[in-house]
């Protein structure tokens, strides 16, 4: 079966019994300034609690060190290097003896890293990119400095973000021997409703991006102008101070990740927009979705190839191209159909989109990479 829609049931049978698995990441102590905490907090409590060993590698650097959030994780074992060498010579036994090693996109010397794990592991070893489109962008202007297109046919396996066609690329230009999703989840134990009225119409959370300004404007700013008495809000940093902001949009600069559920249940409706390198990909859903939709938020997405993977259109996600259509589900749309599409929204995601989730289809993998290897 083909990556994108996950593995066959036996393959998930094969990989239960508890592996020792060591993963070096971005950053799991602090989410300041990434995304990558959050997956890997969640990815790495689900393998403990299914009685996996785990080791989190990361390297201590003081732009996170000044911003832990999490500084030590109640789940597995994590592990703060000061240097390549450092690693080299505390962790090469853990490497070497592990059944899974996992390096993560953007870890300091990754490229040096991902060499010196695909020579010293003897168990399986993976790529997993939290930035896909980004790291293939890079790879093809030979400007990535956490990964070749030689160590991609190095690692046993490419687990992406980003899933359908992208996988065959991986595979087929690249040459990387299994290339499967392992898409972002969400904390079901964070994000849920909360019963509070709703302090705005429609919200945005996002760091500014000149790619994504536009439909920010069209899907979110035109409504504001047209609906002089509803209440909008963007929340985010980096908005360049010549932005015209309607009068009716409130502004939140920073919003921390413990505050990101009372904000989606402020919301009647939000808005999530994607990267244009998101848009060309398809199959990138954003955490931000998975985050909504568990509070019972109802979103208005842009459209993107895959987006129907993850939510049916109209039945648990509404989709807007113009500021008409934003328009349409803020004025007309029943209010007994608007928490319908949450309602139904969030049991898709505590369905097939948690950290558990996550971590079974890991172990799924894992269990067809031991398969391969035993065959070849």
């Amino acid at each position: 079966m083909r990556g994108g829609d996950g593995v066959r049931p036996a393959d998930a049978r094969r990989a239960a019994e508890p592996m020792s698995v060591v993963i070096l990441g971005l950053s799991i102590t602090s989410s300041w300034g990434n995304g990558h905490a959050t997956t890997y907090r969640g990815l790495v409590r689900e393998l403990a609690a299914r009685g996996h060993r785990v080791l989190f590698l990361e390297r201590d650097v003081p732009w996170y060190a000044d911003n832990r959030d999490l500084a030590q994780p109640p789940y597995g074992r994590t592990v703060l290097y000061g240097s390549l060498a450092e690693l080299r010579a505390r962790h090469c036994a853990a490497v070497r003896d592990a059944d899974l090693v996992i390096v993560g996109s953007y870890v300091p010397d990754g490229v040096a890293v991902g060499e010196w794990v695909v020579r010293t592991a003897q168990g399986a070893t993976a790529f997993y990119d939290i930035d896909t489109p980004i790291t293939l962008a890079a790879l093809g202007r030979g400007t990535c400095a956490y990964l070749t297109p030689a160590l991609v046919a190095r690692y046993h396996m490419y687990l992406s973000f980003t899933g359908g066609p992208t996988l065959d690329v991986i595979e087929a230009r690249y040459g990387s021997p299994m290339a499967r999703p392992l898409y972002c989840s969400v904390d079901e134990t964070l994000y849920a409703p909360e019963p509070v009225a709703p302090r705005w119409d429609l919200g945005y959370m996002g760091t500014y991006s000149d790619d994504r300004q536009p439909r920010l404007e069209r899907l979110l700013f035109a409504p504001a102008r047209r609906l002089p008495r509803g209440a909008f809000v963007v929340a985010g940093p980096q908005y360049p101070p010549s932005i015209a902001w309607p009068r009716n949009v409130t502004r939140v600069t920073h919003l921390a990740p413990r505050d990101h559920r009372p904000f989606y249940n402020a919301q009647r409706f939000t808005l999530n927009i994607t990267r244009a390198h998101m848009i060309a990909a398809g199959y990138s859903p954003s955490v931000r979705l998975f985050e909504a939709a568990a509070c019972a938020t109802p979103v208005i997405s842009d459209p993107w190839d895959g987006l129907d993977r993850f939510f049916e259109p109209g039945a648990e996600i509404l989709i807007a191209c113009r500021s008409a259509d934003v328009l349409r589900y803020l004025r007309d749309l029943p209010e007994r159909e608007r928490l319908a599409i949450g309602a139904r929204a969030r049991r898709r995601v505590l369905a097939e989109h948690t950290a558990a989730h996550r971590a079974a289809e890991l172990e799924a993998y894992a269990g067809e990479l031991l398969a391969r290897r035993t065959a070849a």
